[in-house]
């Protein structure tokens, strides 16, 4: 018991919005926060709850997705351990018409409107730590949204690649590796596209010599190349999703 305590205090001081709070204060926010774990694939918000929360995802990886007209899922953010996310007004946070999934192995705590409100009070470094959080988050879904609109398959996939190399990536001797196994379905939930126009714009990365596929994993050779295809996408690439 104490040991799931000490290793539950650790990771909380890992998570992003709460680096302004002392060893004391980690511990008093430990004993207020339900958590719950979640296995793969478990879904845990859905359209219809309403309830103001902040989730602090503390391990694993959680993905948000909306469902599309067509029935498709379009993932509107992967959420990666050590930070938050939310249906709070307070927070500029949107989960409305969303689901939230664990993509692995997750523990997540919830923390009620009326307790954030508290400690920025209390606190009001975490409140600023919160703005640069969720403005960067911003910065990458505009680019995300801008993209489906105005490129093709192949420069979105080569965008959204270079957007997980940038939160995610792990250097190589050889350029950049990224830990987690994306599909290419996953992927093209990620970008607005269907797996075959995703196979399609992978393979001509792959033949254009910006990435690799090794074990499954993605490999970036060459990361100028890779946003240069991001950019300007190709033009043997026809769209279509």
């Amino acid at each position: 018991m104490a040991e799931h305590k000490a290793e539950r205090i650790r990771l909380l001081s890992l998570v992003d919005i709460f680096e302004p709070l002392s060893e004391q204060e980690i511990e008093q926010l430990n004993d207020q926060l339900p958590d719950v774990h979640l296995q793969p694939g478990e879904m845990f918000y859905a359209p219809q709850d309403h309830t103001e929360k902040l989730f602090i995802l503390q391990k694993g990886k959680i993905r948000v997705f909306r469902m599309t007209p067509d029935g498709r899922e379009f993932t509107l953010a992967v959420v990666e351990a050590g930070t938050v996310f939310g249906e709070m007004a307070l927070t500029a946070q949107q989960l409305e018409g969303a689901y939230a999934q664990a993509m692995e192995s997750s523990e997540v705590s919830t923390m009620a409107r009326e307790d954030l409100e508290r400690l920025v009070l209390e606190k009001p470094e975490v409140g600023l730590q919160i703005m640069h959080v969720l403005s960067e988050r911003l910065r990458r879904q505009e680019i995300r949204l801008e993209d489906a609109n105005t490129k093709d398959v192949h420069a979105r996939l080569a965008g959204i690649i270079a957007l997980l190399v940038e939160s995610e990536g792990v250097r190589t001797i050889t350029g950049y590796r990224i830990p987690a196994h994306h599909t290419h379905e996953r992927l093209g939930t990620m970008i607005g596209a269907n797996r075959v126009a995703v196979t399609r714009a992978f393979g001509l990365l792959q033949d254009e010599g910006v990435v690799e596929l090794r074990r499954r994993l993605i490999h970036v050779t060459d990361i100028e190349a890779l946003r240069n295809s991001a950019a300007y996408g190709d033009a043997r690439e026809d769209g279509r999703s």
